[in-house]
């Protein structure tokens, strides 16, 4: 058992590094900025600076020495001047050749129009497209630009120490540099400063961020959700169960009569009915009409037993088919037919013999529920006031809240590798034939 455990642990975590790296792709890079999607596009380039730099968002994503940053967008002046227009002594013009380009006379002393004064304390990286003709000297941040008659892209490193400097100046001698690209870039002090092993290190101390929406650490927001959705989602897994295995033993017992064609009609039935509708008309019904449940709230056991019962019902139609099917397979075995000639009743073959060899394909099916029943639960506890992880999660992408929604989803995926672990260890003791090796 211990080897075995080893072993499946050592295969899975290959699995693990790319389900973590998958989530973090999909959030950090497909999903947009975080700055904006929380402080809104309105946000000034000052405030989304401040929240990546808390973050950690203005570092590489994976792998490198430079990050983003916000202080200067990248300027691509055949797209016109931008905010350098507004410099008296600069022109846009075309270059020979057809390039546009933007002209910086001398002699003269330029401000860099960036959004905000850099940070100090810290090393940025410039890279411009540049010509300048003849012999003349230009001066940038420090740094001295060869006289070039062709096209040149030229990099360096400026860090930021005092408060002089955290707005370069060009200085620009006799003549005229044209410049037709430049952009600003944070520097990290070396390549693994990135924004994935911050990431990853947080995950090995349970640190998931911090939740911009209620300002608390999300994993103590999932501490306080998780009660509640376990006072939700273990009920309904139960009742699923039970129930379903009854009624699928029920349209064995009676196979090609009426109970068994009843059930399976209303198996269908439900099946086909939303989950959404389900929900609406209890509630209608059972709670507005009726009164006999809570609408809304999580105060005590009476306002569990209407949306566990949603949930039971909902799950019925699907299981109740697929358990019926696992039942009449088995009742055609050999042993089935050995049993009712020693003298068993219809009850103990049922009982004893199907339903005890037929948990291999029941306990699969019950651990394929578990991860549904972690996400299948944001309806209900939405509409229920229920204020467990589906409440929060409804309520993160609501509000952008990007730490929490990644949270959320990580775990769910880690459930699905623990269901499956878990399957493995069940098979191995309820039926003797398995054997972990």
């Amino acid at each position: 058992m211990r080897r075995y455990l080893f072993r499946r642990i050592s295969q899975m975590v290959p699995t693990i590094f790319g389900v973590i790296l998958i989530t973090f792709v999909l959030f950090n890079l497909v999903g947009g900025s975080p700055a904006l999607m929380t402080l809104g596009e309105k946000a000034a380039p000052r405030q989304l600076e401040e929240f990546d730099e808390v973050r950690g968002f203005n570092r590489p994503l994976l792998w490198g020495w430079r990050g983003p940053t916000r202080a200067l967008p990248p300027s691509d002046f055949s797209q016109g001047a931008g905010v350098w227009g507004e410099i008296g002594s600069v022109r846009g013009e075309a270059a020979p050749g057809g390039l546009p380009a933007l002209v910086i006379a001398g002699p003269t002393e330029i401000a860099i129009p960036i959004s905000f004064p850099l940070l100090p304390n810290a090393s940025y990286e410039w890279t411009i497209r540049y010509r300048l003709p003849g012999a003349q000297a230009a001066g940038w941040a420090g740094h001295e630009l060869a006289a070039s008659e062709a096209w040149t892209t030229q990099s360096f490193v400026v860090r930021v120490e005092t408060e002089a400097q955290r707005r370069p100046v060009l200085i620009v001698g006799d003549g005229e540099l044209e410049l037709a690209e430049i952009t600003l870039h944070r520097r990290v002090d070396h390549p693994w400063q990135s924004q994935f092993a911050a990431y990853l290190g947080r995950l090995v101390r349970l640190d998931f961020g911090r939740s911009s929406s209620a300002n608390r650490p999300v994993i103590e927001l999932l501490a306080s959700g998780i009660g509640p959705t376990l006072s939700l989602a273990l009920p309904i897994l139960t009742g699923e169960v039970v129930v379903s295995l009854l009624l699928a033993l029920i349209c064995a017992r009676y196979r090609n009569r009426w109970p068994d064609r009843f059930l399976l009609i209303a198996s269908v039935g439900m099946m086909s009915v939303n989950y959404l509708v389900w929900i609406v008309a209890g509630q209608y019904l059972f709670a507005y009409r009726l009164g006999w449940f809570p609408v809304w709230g999580y105060a005590s056991l009476p306002y569990l037993l209407l949306p566990v019962g949603i949930g039971i019902l909902h799950g019925l139609g699907s299981n109740v088919r697929f358990y019926r099917a696992v039942m009449l397979d088995e009742l055609y075995r050999d042993y089935v037919c050995s049993a009712r000639a020693k003298g068993c009743g219809e009850s103990r073959v049922l009982f004893h013999h199907v339903l005890r060899n037929a948990w291999i394909p029941v306990i699969t099916n019950l651990m394929l529920s578990i991860p549904f029943l972690y996400t299948g639960s944001l309806l209900l506890e939405s509409f229920f006031g229920i204020p467990g992880l589906g409440y929060l999660s409804v309520n993160a992408i609501h509000s952008a809240d990007v730490d929490v929604v990644r949270a959320v989803v990580l775990i769910g995926s880690f459930l699905y590798l623990l269901s499956n672990l878990t399957a493995d260890l069940l098979y191995a003791w309820v039926d003797p034939r398995v054997r972990l090796s």
